[in-house]
């Protein structure tokens, strides 16, 4: 069949989503250069008012080392724009992090994140995106199915004429119905993976009273026992994000008069006793849409030419380990040198996999730990047995002061380096010869908290700085 002449007008590549896996995957396009045009199917306004199509907007995000990388690729110069926006750059070897084994040692030298809401960095992304030349926004723009014709994709919409393109990007989210859409084309596709924890999280923003108490964040880690754990990051405008989170029956509520006592309830009162210095902004909100869900698009035989997936509607992570925004801008890296010209079945079917491969560490990260919680009704299997055994060893080690483990794992953590990085002869060394010489004991409570004593604070059954140890070590 011959391929009419384009339109001028027409775009070449339309990226159902103007998230942030549409915002980069179109910042993506563009570098290979390509129209865009994004189809947005909510209203966007010019500032930080958070948007229905993203319940959890109003929820600590964080922007691993390796995402902020992938970014300033594709938008050179972001990062400090963030910075000037109100941004908070943290040094992650700062941050107040209680893992399971005990307060890991700080100290500058890791890597860098930058700390601010997700309505402001999806904000100043979206804004550069669209100062690319040809690349079109189209807001309210709903899509209710796709379909070839004439060797290019034709898109239909809610409102409006058809929309013809030779690529089409699905960054749609959780809420993507390619999977119906392909089955009305008779394209069969595995059923989806799916790992549920069944976490939920409350969030209250908090604004400071005077000068910000800290530069750094503070993590109280859940552990399969204590189910509960908690997050306050500095963001913009001095003020603070403060999350609880649990699993199963031990989800926090929207009620905010409770939500000082879930906090207070955890096993330090590090992140109770940064709220009671802080001056509550508005209520508590809640998010509960949290299972780690992978669709097998890669799987399929008779994949179509020209139809790509990216984000989380291929692979949606549990959230609580921030790792959506960074695998979106990564796989977003691999598009720019492939859409330079229009693809046939043969290199689609190969991006596709590629782009799924991107997501292979950080859901062996996330399904990995959720497996443990007695809410996840999939158990362990033999292999992520093992890598737990592993990683319970080399992060003890780091609790107990090891740079070389506690280096690893922060460059692991941010997708830096791949999985095997635990397994490099120096991390394998230490581990043997802490099976003779046992693991040291875990640092002390980081004096950075000292400053995080409000006089209302009341002194915890745990005593600042202990934790109860997922499993004490086993005797060398």
């Amino acid at each position: 069949m011959t391929v009419p002449d384009k339109p001028p007008t027409s775009p070449e590549v339309a990226v159902i989503g103007a998230s942030f896996a549409g915002l980069f995957a179109a910042a993506a396009a563009n570098r290979a250069g390509a129209r865009v045009v994004l189809l947005e199917r909510d209203a966007l306004s010019e500032d930080t008012t958070e948007r229905p199509g993203v319940p959890q907007g109003g929820q600590p995000h964080v922007l691993l080392h390796r995402g902020l990388e992938a970014i300033e690729g594709l938008l050179p110069g972001l990062r400090d724009e963030l910075v000037a926006a109100g941004g908070v750059p943290i040094d992650s070897g700062d941050m107040a992090w209680l893992s399971p084994d005990g307060w890991l040692p700080t100290g500058p030298g890791l890597q860098e994140f930058v700390s601010l809401s997700r309505p402001l960095l999806e904000l100043l992304v979206r804004r550069r995106v669209l100062a690319l030349p040809g690349v079109e926004l189209r807001t309210q723009a709903r899509v209710h199915g796709l379909a070839p014709a004439d060797g290019r994709w034709r898109l239909r919409l809610a409102d409006g004429p058809e929309l013809a393109a030779d690529t089409v990007i699905d960054a749609a989210g959780r809420s993507s119905r390619l999977p119906h859409w392909l089955a009305d084309l008779g394209i069969e596709v595995p059923e989806p993976t799916t790992i549920e924890a069944k976490l939920g999280y409350a969030t209250r923003r908090y604004r400071s009273r005077g000068a910000r108490p800290l530069d750094v964040g503070i993590l109280i880690g859940a552990t399969p026992e204590s189910e509960t754990g908690a997050l306050a990051l500095p963001v913009e405008n001095d003020e603070w994000l403060i999350c609880g989170a649990g699993f199963g029956a031990r989800r926090p509520s929207r009620d905010s008069a409770e939500f000082q006592g879930y906090l207070r309830a955890l096993c330090d009162p590090a992140v109770a006793d940064l709220a009671a210095m802080l001056e509550p902004v508005g209520d508590v909100r809640i998010h509960r849409q949290t299972g780690n869900r992978r669709h097998g698009y890669d799987k399929a035989r008779n994949w179509p030419a020209g139809l790509l997936v990216v984000g989380d509607a291929l692979t949606a992570f549990n959230p609580v380990y921030g790792q959506g925004i960074t695998v979106a801008a990564c796989q977003a890296e691999l598009l720019t040198p492939r859409l330079r010209t229009p693809l046939d079945a043969r290199t689609t079917a190969r991006v596709q996999a590629r782009l799924a491969r991107v997501a292979d560490l950080p859901w062996s990260i996330a399904t990995g730990q959720d497996v443990l919680y007695p809410s996840c009704e999939q158990d362990q299997t033999a292999a992520q047995r093992l890598m737990y055994r592993w990683t319970q060893r080399v992060n003890r080690l780091a609790a107990g002061g090891d740079a070389s483990c506690r280096r690893t794992l922060n460059s692991v953590y941010h997708l830096m380096a791949p999985g095997t990085a635990l397994f490099r002869p120096r991390i394998v060394g230490t581990v043997l010869r802490s099976l003779v010489a046992g693991v040291p004991a875990a640092a002390a409570r980081p004096a950075v908290l000292d400053a995080v004593v409000p006089a209302e604070s009341v002194s915890e059954s745990t005593g600042p700085g202990s934790f109860p140890s997922v499993n004490p070590p086993p005797t060398p």
